[in-house]
């Protein structure tokens, strides 16, 4: 038994994980039944505490986020993975940085003996030419050495450049969202921490972006066309965000982008630009011809305080954006 639980301990706790489920509306696939019943053990802390964390937040448990603590927590193999990229990447730096100063070494010492041969014929000639005659042979052998160590290396090179190309694809893999192409929770967790690691007082403007109606969107006409909705709308998010900033699918319907050392004036304008961008999209189905109904989003924007975890900083955002959207609703205006 995977769990290695008793026959009494795990119907028990399989009632548990259905009802858990529909309790949170999600349907008894695969993926949902095994982090519910992982949750319902209460034996791996971090996906507990994720889990509780989203609801305290105030959002709807979905697919999305479902499937991000399975790969994240019971598959286990994304730490591995992205450990094994570190090391392969650091190991093949070293391995061509030894290469390169072997080659120059070994070349210079050719050259040194090949520049001292003319005045060593200038002593006892017998002799001499006899020493002059073995160096010439070993340096005649050594450069071929050398030769078939630059082939090696060559050949080294593309195999490096093969393997270089497997591990971007495994990177795209663990740190972009597969529907819409941006960054995950998980590269956004690595990107800042680069960041703060640089200088611990930065700077960091938010701008978090919900699609509105998008669980009613998805009712209606289905998961596969919501996904292309999201594709469309993260694309035209990532056309306002230059290098500098960083845009990340962070839950099902919604999108969180990062910029370091921008206010957060600046993060309002962006995210007012990026909200008209979007009002301007039409949706219209390629296949039937019809026109869909036209989306909408939501943003909050704030910058991070001090001694501020980077939870912090996107719990306050959203909040800041649900109250925005409340005195919307009461009848309030913004200019931004």
């Amino acid at each position: 038994m995977k769990y290695h639980d008793s026959i009494k301990q795990a119907n028990k706790t399989m009632t548990l994980a259905v009802a858990q489920l529909n309790q949170w509306r999600l349907p008894v696939n695969p993926i949902n039944y095994a982090v519910s019943y992982e949750y319902c053990k209460n034996k791996k802390p971090i996906l507990t505490a994720s889990i509780k964390r989203l609801l305290l937040s105030g959002k709807n448990i979905d697919g999305f986020f479902m499937e991000q603590l399975y790969k994240d927590h019971l598959l286990e193999q994304s730490q591995f993975r992205d450990d094994i990229i570190t090391d392969l990447s650091q190991l093949f730096a070293q391995i061509q940085d030894n290469c390169q100063q072997s080659t120059f070494g070994a070349q210079n010492f050719i050259d040194q003996l090949d520049d001292n041969i003319p005045a060593l014929m200038s002593h006892e000639k017998t002799e001499v030419k006899k020493a002059i005659a073995k160096l010439h042979r070993a340096s005649t052998a050594f450069k071929k050495q050398q030769q078939q160590l630059v082939e090696q290396l060559q050949q080294s090179q593309i195999q490096t450049k093969a393997l270089e190309e497997e591990l971007e694809e495994v990177r795209q893999e663990i740190y972009l969202d597969p529907v819409t192409g941006l960054y995950n929770r998980k590269a956004m967790s690595k990107h800042v921490d680069t960041w703060l690691s640089e200088d611990a007082e930065r700077g960091i403007a938010a701008i978090v972006i919900n699609v509105d109606h998008f669980a009613q969107f998805n009712e209606r006409f289905g998961v596969l066309i919501g996904d292309v909705i999201l594709s469309k709308i993260a694309k035209k998010v990532a056309s306002y965000v230059d290098d500098s900033g960083l845009p990340v699918r962070s839950a099902n319907d919604e999108f969180i982008v990062l910029f370091p050392d921008v206010d957060n004036d600046i993060a309002s304008e962006i995210a007012e630009k990026i909200k008209q961008g979007v009002d301007k999209i039409r949706f219209v189905s390629v296949k039937s011809g019809v026109r869909l109904p036209k989306m909408s989003i939501s943003c909050g924007t704030s910058e991070i305080q001090r001694k501020e975890s980077l939870n912090q900083l996107i719990n306050r955002t959203r909040k800041i954006m649900q109250d925005k959207e409340n005195l919307k609703e009461k009848g309030f205006s913004f200019n931004k």
